[in-house]
Order: C-alpha cells, then sequence, then structure tokens
C-alpha cells in the first residue's frame, strides 16, 4: 500500500468521523427515553373478552422496551415511569377474494389504549399496529392465527408508541 492510498483512506476516515460527531444525530430510543425515563414498569389490563391476548401484549410490549430502549423493566414502586396498555378486542377485516368469492385475506387491526404515568405527568396515547395474513377458502380463523395476528400487530402499535413518545421528547428539546 502506497502512502497516497493511504492518506486517502485516512482522510475519507476522518471526515466521516467529523460528519457524523458534528451533525448531532441522535437515535429516536434516546428522546424516548428522555420522556420514559431508565426504569419502566409496565401492566396490561386484561380483556374479560380477550384474556389468552394479555400475555401476548405484555411479552411483546416488554421486550420491545428492553431491545429499543435498553432499559431495565423494575416493579413499579422504583419506576420512573409506569405504562399501562389495554388492547382493544381486535376486528378481522376480510381484505382479500379469490374468484369463488371466499375470503382469503384478513386485516386485523389492533388498537392499544396506552397510559403513561410519570412523576408529575399522566398522558394517554392510542397506538394502532395492523396485520394482514392468508386463510384457506371459507375457513374459519384459528386461534394460532388470532394470537399471530395480534402479536405483530401489537408489535407495529408498540412502535408506532414508541414514535410519539419519541416526537414528545425531541420536541422539548
Amino acid at each position: 500500500m502506497n502512502l497516497v492510498t493511504l492518506g486517502k483512506k485516512f482522510f475519507i476516515l476522518a471526515l466521516s468521523m467529523m460528519l457524523f460527531s458534528a451533525c448531532g444525530y441522535k437515535p429516536s430510543s434516546k428522546y424516548a427515553r428522555n420522556v420514559l425515563g431508565n426504569k419502566i414498569s409496565t401492566s396490561v389490563i386484561i380483556s374479560a373478552q380477550d384474556p389468552e391476548n394479555t400475555v401476548l401484549i405484555k411479552e411483546a410490549v416488554d421486550s420491545a422496551l428492553v431491545e429499543i430502549f435498553h432499559t431495565s423493566l423494575t416493579p413499579a414502586k422504583y419506576a420512573d415511569t409506569h405504562l399501562s396498555i389495554q388492547l382493544v378486542t381486535p376486528p378481522y377485516a376480510p381484505i382479500q377474494y379469490n374468484s369463488d368469492g371466499f375470503v382469503v385475506g384478513y386485516r386485523a387491526t389492533i388498537i392499544l389504549y396506552i397510559t403513561r404515568e410519570s412523576k408529575d405527568v399522566k398522558k394517554k396515547y392510542t397506538a394502532r399496529g395492523t396485520y394482514d395474513f392468508a386463510v384457506l377458502p371459507n375457513a374459519v380463523l384459528t386461534d394460532q392465527e388470532r394470537f399471530d395476528a395480534i402479536k405483530f400487530g401489537a408489535a407495529k402499535a408498540i412502535s408506532s408508541f414508541i414514535a410519539q413518545v419519541s416526537a414528545e421528547g425531541s420536541s422539548k428539546k
């Protein structure tokens, strides 16, 4: 490797480092963490109509918080923020039909009502997520299909909530 090539590589590396360090870029999770804090607790309100799905929602919320915010989940009495989540019973709307008129595709719309409680703040959010899935013609929705739709739709709804909180954190500058 000659000196000119080495110099070009060093220049490109130095320029890249200056660009990324000087632009003020912060990931959205940083803004959301400013709003939520480092210690978060969660609870999911059990639906009398759909109690099985409470566990799915709780797992999806907890894993999203840990993965995205790199935060720790704590008991409510030690938390900076407590999130209370309620799942609305999801509707399943037909979105695709085959040539015989049978439904072969559905969309589940997951709506989560999330209440965020901190020291001085209590704020409510509505988060939505959808999940499209195929079924056999003239088939009844199975529990597994419903659970998958709720799991994946809830993950999208939680991403929507995180975006809302991140926007709130970025406007507090």
